[in-house]
Formats: C-alpha cells, sequence, structure tokens
C-alpha cells in the first residue's frame, strides 16, 4: 500500500515539477525509478518486481508518452527484482540499478526498432539521466526505506 502510494506521489512529482525544470544539458532524474528501487530494497524481489511492473505502466500511459505500452513496465519489473535481490549493499545496489535503467530501456526499444533510440541517446542523453538520478537518490532512497530503521 504504502509502496504504491510512493509510486503515484513519486510520478505526480515527476510529471507536474521535476520535468518541467530547465536542468543544464537537457537532463531529469527519474523519481519514479528511485522510489521502485527503494521499495524493493526494503520489500525483496518478489514484491519489488510487482511493484516495479505496476509503476512502468503507470509511467507508460502517463502523458507524454512517446513508446509502446509495457516497455517502462518490463524495465522497472527488472529493476525491482534485481534491486530486492541485492547486490552487496544498499549504495552499490542503487548505483547498480540506477546504471541498468536507462541502458535497459535503450536495448528494449532498439529490439522493438523503437526510432528514438539512436547512439546519441546512448551518448548524450542516458549519462545526463544517469547523473541526475544519481544526484538526487540519497534523499528519496532514504525517504522510502527510512521506516525500515524506525524502532
Amino acid at each position: 500500500m504504502i509502496g504504491g502510494v510512493s509510486v503515484v506521489l513519486a510520478l505526480l512529482a515527476q510529471v507536474m515539477l521535476v520535468n518541467r525544470v530547465p536542468l543544464p544539458a537537457g537532463g531529469a532524474p527519474d523519481l519514479v525509478l528511485l522510489v521502485v528501487i527503494g521499495a524493493a530494497m526494503v520489500r525483496g524481489p518478489a514484491p519489488g518486481a510487482v511493484l516495479g511492473f505496476c509503476a512502468g505502466l503507470l509511467v507508460d500511459v502517463m502523458p507524454p508518452t512517446a513508446h509502446l505500452m509495457g516497455q517502462y513496465a518490463f524495465v522497472l519489473a527488472l529493476v525491482g527484482y534485481v534491486a530486492g535481490r541485492g547486490a552487496g549493499g544498499p549504495v552499490t545496489t542503487v548505483v547498480l540499478c540506477v546504471l541498468m535503467a536507462p541502458l535497459l530501456a535503450a536495448v528494449v526499444g532498439g529490439l522493438i526498432s523503437d526510432p528514438r533510440v539512436t547512439m546519441a541517446t546512448l551518448t548524450e542523453q542516458a549519462p545526463v539521466t544517469i547523473v541526475y538520478t544519481l544526484l538526487v537518490s540519497p534523499a528519496v532512497i532514504w525517504l522510502t526505506t527510512r521506516k525500515r530503521f524506525a524502532p
């Protein structure tokens, strides 16, 4: 329940605030990705994959969309599973998942012949998104996982 509410709040903040702020290099952090990672780290791989899939479906239908339905549902389900499994520690898990998500989205887009996936996407847009997402990750992950450490 809390994970779903967190995803909806992150999606609304992403669409209404973050995507409208003109940041240098034209990128924006991915708040929904970070919420899925944080919730999956607390709940485990299966609930993380389910939450990632549901969050991905919401991202797929939220305007403005220019990709096929289910593309981000697949990506975020895999990220939720990997984050739930953990990768040595919380910091390693977050970094791995933040690196994995845009690259996996580009691979899936390439496999389905998405015309927006080009070499420029991988060399210019993906690194900017990764850097911005890593910069805001401590705050979002702390907000998402803080209940686990509460007495």
